[in-house]
């Protein structure tokens, strides 16, 4: 879930042949075999160029040609399913991980068992979100999360010598650290998915469920954010901030702690003067393990009706999430590789991207509990939120008012 590559992409479908082949599935033909395939995502640059070197890579090993088409991310899912209705389908097909069980119920995919990709060895957590009734429809090959980012520097001035673990210490540090037009904490709270997926470490965490917002758990967790505004040391505007807003406010100094992801890292690297680290969501007691929902794009290959080219397109989704490939693509993003051996490894070179492979390890897939039927919890969660932050509800009505809505 983030906003540099789902929030901001272009308007209009952007085309990028890597070599001549037919944009339609199936373009190899039959009976000859696979020659040429058509792959499908939701990247916008820099991304975009990342991964159509890495298709141009994956297609010269299986001696193919690999046509790309990006697709804005808020149009993805509609174009898909009317391709799916016209069997117009491309021959790989790049999902959001939560959009992955809307489309395999669909009917639209083929479980990668067909094509001997199981899985094994990556997060538990990457497997279940590209999972549907068992089978694995979808395999990312980075994943992200959330955790804090804190400024260093502010923390040093204020006395304070590590990151807080327990929400009990994040609120004392960020009253601490809010001064002099500076707010101790940022996060979003917005009236969209972001604001959700914010939401879900405090939540979750604590012991809350989608299942049923509606619970001492999840109110304990929203009346911690909502005090955290109301004494001052997070901003009433996070109602109205997605993650991109909250890294400004970090980078413009006017945070010393903000709630993101590790996507933001490239754009950190623009500001060398600001030193910052890195470590889990704070959970409500220390003994409470810290749970994070897991973000990424999965790869898929659809039902085209062509044998021959969804066998390579299985080939094809396998070199994609190959080790090497792995880092590469988390490397260019700021993502943590899914393989957990792989993230592992990473881990240990970069300190910064430590704290969440422990957090990936751990994290959640947003459909696990529901499914297909996620967006309308999703859409629940963030209305109860709005409500409390913006005081036209308690946290405990704004909850009951959120679940109980159709």
């Amino acid at each position: 879930m983030r906003t540099t590559r789902t929030g901001a992409l272009l308007g209009a479908a952007l085309i990028v042949p890597l070599a001549l082949a037919a944009c339609s599935s199936g373009s190899g033909g039959s009976g000859g075999g696979a020659k040429a395939l058509a792959v499908e995502d939701y990247f916008s640059e820099p991304n975009a160029s990342v991964m159509d070197g890495i298709y141009k890579d994956c297609g010269t090993d299986l001696g193919v040609e690999v046509t790309s088409t990006h697709v804005p991310g808020a149009g993805l899912i509609a174009k898909v399913l009317q391709q799916s209705s016209s069997k117009t389908l491309p021959d790989v097909l790049m999902l959001d991980n939560p959009d992955v069980q809307q489309i395999a119920e669909s009917g639209a995919l083929s479980p990668l068992s067909d094509y001997g990709i199981t899985g094994k060895g990556f997060a538990d957590a990457v497997v279940q979100a590209g999972s549907y009734k068992g089978d694995l429809y979808g395999l990312a090959p980075a994943v992200n999360s959330l955790a804090i980012f804190y400024n260093t520097d502010m923390f040093q001035a204020a006395g304070i010598s590590d990151p807080p673990k327990t929400w009990d210490e994040l609120r004392e540090d960020a009253k601490k650290l809010t001064s002099n037009g500076v707010y101790g904490f940022a996060f979003s709270g917005i009236n969209t998915y972001e604001g959700t997926w914010q939401f879900l470490p405090f939540m979750w965490s604590n012991g809350g469920s989608e299942k049923n917002i509606d619970t001492p758990e999840t109110a304990q967790a929203l009346q911690f954010l909502v005090d955290l505004v109301n004494d001052g040391s997070a901003s009433k505007s996070v109602v109205n901030w997605q993650q991109s807003d909250v890294l400004n406010q970090f980078t413009a100094g006017k945070a010393a702690i903000m709630v993101n992801g590790p996507w933001q890292f490239g754009a950190l690297k623009k500001f060398p003067d600001l030193h910052w680290a890195t470590a889990p969501v704070p959970t409500r007691t220390a003994d409470q393990k810290a749970i994070a929902p897991l973000g990424g794009e999965a790869f898929t290959v659809p039902q085209t009706g062509n044998k021959d080219t969804m066998k390579l397109a299985g080939t094809f989704v396998k070199c994609i999430t190959n080790d090497d490939n792995q880092k590469k693509i988390a490397a260019a993003e700021g993502d943590v590789p899914a393989s957990t051996s792989v993230a592992e490894e990473v881990g240990k070179s970069d300190p910064q991207i430590a704290p969440f492979v422990t957090v990936v390890q751990n994290a959640r897939a947003r459909t696990a509990l529901l499914g297909p039927d996620w967006p309308k919890a999703a859409t629940k969660i963030y209305t109860a939120e709005q409500l409390a932050l913006t005081g036209k509800a308690s946290p405990e009505d704004a909850l009951k008012q959120a679940q109980n809505s159709k």
